[in-house]
């Protein structure tokens, strides 16, 4: 029998899925052919309103509290505080792991309306355009997609692990019993399945490129079968594995290199070719521009990918203790 908490919860994850992989795609492809291409701030005002709905779902049944709300805020602002530094110091992708670390510690809802918010401010000061819906989007899912990975804890067990924890910070102490999502640090085993079956999927697409070669710019294996294989593989590890995954440096690392590289490589190559096609000289949308993009992308998605992976590798477990202690002393999310 499910509990009250479980099917609230259900109901939320329905919710933002038809969002997310419904009506904002349908909002972003009918801002690309029907309206003009300076529209981008509307679309992008409907991300937000979109991210919204499932997010102020949570407060369903129950008074929201204000400090929820303010945690949720501080996120979105730290995240576009540290991809901004880092865009103008050293480039590492702060922002890309700050989001997947809010999804892990805050839930899939809270992911994706950090990841909207952190990026449309961002682009207030590196630059918007086009191209914002589309980050917007891409980064929102990241957190939606580890919100859904790490963030599944029993509720009961939780508000067991709450209470011990509530119990030791009330007695002085300044160290928390370790939190269920998270298994013996660096453990490789847990996500052994997913990382062999994107692998496996990549070891796929060399096979099939030694037999298909293609022609062209699809005459070298380095393109568009990396993220195509990849999200199959990706696919596959996640269907593979069905269950929470924890929430250790090493695994977080892992999952954020192969999802930045995959769904958000792949993505923003869609958006490059999209936007290039309305620009003066253009290319027009079709495979073999796609392909291209494909190929000269993948050195950038890789360093992208590898650097929001040492980021959250160094300091990911460390921010997730420090939501977590946030959430216990002031009573978030119970």
């Amino acid at each position: 029998m499910h509990t009250q908490y479980e099917i609230y919860r259900r109901k939320r994850v329905l919710m933002a899925s038809l969002m997310i992989f419904v009506l904002i795609p349908a909002t972003m492809a009918f801002g690309v052919v029907v309206l003009d291409q300076n529209m981008y701030m509307l679309i992008s005002l409907l991300v937000v309103i979109y991210t919204l709905i499932p997010f102020f779902m949570v407060f369903e049944a129950r008074k929201p509290k204000a400090r929820e709300i303010v945690l949720i805020a501080m996120m979105a602002a730290l995240t576009t505080v540290l991809h901004i530094f880092f865009h103008v110091t050293v480039p590492i992708q702060a922002g890309t792991a700050m989001v997947i670390i809010s999804g892990i510690a805050l839930g899939p809802e809270a992911g994706f309306l950090v990841g909207a918010l952190a990026r449309l401010v961002c682009n207030f000061y590196i630059g918007q355009g086009p191209w914002t819906p589309w980050q917007m989007f891409c980064w929102g899912l990241l957190g939606f997609l580890a919100g859904l990975a790490f963030n599944k804890i029993d509720p009961e067990d939780l508000r067991k692990y709450r209470q011990l924890a509530a119990d030791k910070l009330s007695s002085g102490a300044r160290k928390l019993p370790g939190p269920l999502m998270r298994v013996n640090s660096r453990s490789f085993r847990v996500v052994m399945g997913p990382v062999l079956c994107i692998l496996l999927a990549l070891v796929a697409a060399y096979i099939c490129w030694l037999i298909w070669p293609g022609s062209g710019e699809d005459s070298g294996f380095i393109g568009w079968r990396l993220y195509l294989f990849g999200a199959g593989g990706l696919l596959a590890g996640v269907l593979l594995q069905r269950k929470r995954l924890p929430a250790d440096g090493l695994t977080m690392a892992l999952f954020t290199f192969f999802v930045t590289f995959i769904i958000y490589g792949g993505i923003m190559n869609v958006c490059a070719m999209v936007n290039a096609s309305v620009m003066p000289g253009g290319d027009p949308i079709s495979l073999s521009t796609l392909r291209l993009l494909y190929l000269t992308g993948v050195p950038y998605d890789a360093v992208h990918a590898a650097t929001a992976a040492i980021f959250i590798f160094l300091f990911g477990d460390l921010i997730v203790r420090k939501l977590e202690r946030v959430k216990i002393k002031y009573g978030i999310y119970r």
